[in-house]
């Protein structure tokens, strides 16, 4: 049991250093969701839709800052400042770095939900922003 689990520790810490695409972090968020819920039976498009488009109890949400519609330009609804589109169809350099992909998750996650996500809410959200056009 213990060699399983170094074993699926170190799977998703080369997969982590190796993504580059948003179907690699897909994959990774997949193994880290098996490893918080052993019943994970994947990622839902419909349930990522809803947790962009949700304020979670607080004055906002994703969709606050980085617009109603993923693939479109958002800006900050703090600082004004303009943000590049979400949706990778939009955006080819979204969710191809893995430094900058956990930056943005931890302080968008802390400011909107006042917590990490988990790794089936960023799955969610992914799994929805790659239906996007």
């Amino acid at each position: 049991m213990r060699f399983l689990l170094t074993a699926v520790l170190l799977s998703v810490a080369t997969v982590s250093v190796q993504a580059e695409t948003p179907t690699d972090f897909q994959n990774l968020y997949a193994a880290q969701a098996k490893q918080e819920n052993p019943a994970f039976a994947g990622f839902s498009a419909e349930q990522g839709q809803r947790f962009y488009a949700n304020t979670h109890g607080k004055e906002w949400g994703c969709a606050t800052c980085h617009g109603r519609t993923p693939s479109a330009i958002g800006q900050h609804t703090a600082t004004g400042k303009t943000i590049a589109p979400l949706a990778p169809a939009a955006n080819a350099e979204r969710f191809t770095r893995p430094n900058k992909v956990e930056k943005w998750f931890k302080r968008n996650c802390n400011e909107v939900l006042d917590r990490p996500c988990t790794a089936q809410e960023k799955g969610d959200l992914l799994a929805y922003l790659l239906t996007v056009r």
